[in-house]
């Protein structure tokens, strides 16, 4: 849209529009821009709420006042919370709730990383880098990966690496893959905000604490040094402990 307000701004039309990604309004320059602190797909903020939207639209209109440009302007109210049973949840392009239904662990896993990858690529082109990589295998397959090993105990892991070096890297990858797209979602969670989030809401939280478990019984000593290390953070074993 950025590129084609340009051209009809050239033959004399002036243009306005709503960006919900602010990088990519800086970099194409379109002749007006509101940028929106909104979700994705929700360039007016929630549904059914008349009275905000307006306000965004007004704003966005407002700019027309302005002869040229570039102008990228930051729209200043948050949106509205959802209400319960709106109908908003079905708008957003990824959900970050479990789903019920009888979708096993593993499934549901493999499925969430595959709907956090568009927030995962919006952190990467934000940050202009990513912490994930260090198994060299990509986050989707890497879900895969430990989904079959809770359910079967098997792993390919490279020459030279035990069992639990190869889980650990995998771990490592996905809990910063999981990390960096819930950084990118509007309002900016804060790091106590996103752990709360993983370790509450996510299937990846809860298929983390099913590999505690497993690495715990398991006969393999690198597995149980890995328990005892990297898998679950002490305070949520001691919250989880104490409920």
């Amino acid at each position: 849209m950025g590129a084609l307000s340009q051209y009809i701004e050239s033959e004399g039309v002036a243009t306005t529009q709503i960006s919900l990604i602010r990088e990519h309004t800086l970099a194409i320059q379109p002749p007006r821009a509101l940028w929106v602190p909104f979700i994705l797909g929700r360039p007016f903020g929630v549904p059914n709420d008349a009275a905000f939207q307006e306000r965004v639209l007004t704003a966005v209109l407002r700019l027309l006042e302005a002869p040229s440009g570039p102008i990228l302007t930051d729209y200043a109210e948050d949106a509205p919370p959802v209400r319960e049973g709106s109908g908003a949840d079905q708008i957003c392009p990824v959900s970050f709730a479990a789903n019920a239904g009888e979708e096993t662990p593993g499934a549901a896993f493999v499925r969430e990383v595959a709907e956090l990858m568009p927030w995962y690529d919006l952190a990467c082109e934000r940050r202009g880098r990513t912490s994930v990589g260090l198994s060299g295998i990509p986050p989707f397959d890497a879900a895969h990966r430990i989904a079959a090993w809770v359910q079967d105990g098997t792993m390919a892991s490279p020459d030279g690496l035990t069992a639990g070096e190869m889980l650990k890297l995998l771990i490592e990858d996905l809990r910063a893959y999981y990390y960096e797209a819930a950084a990118a979602r509007p309002a900016s969670p804060d790091a106590s905000a996103i752990e709360s989030w993983f370790w509450t809401d996510t299937a990846g939280g809860r298929m983390f604490l099913e590999l505690h478990e497993r690495c715990a019984t398991s006969e393999d000593p690198t597995l149980k040094r890995l328990c005892a290390t990297s898998i679950v953070p002490r305070a949520v074993m001691h919250v989880r402990q104490n409920r």
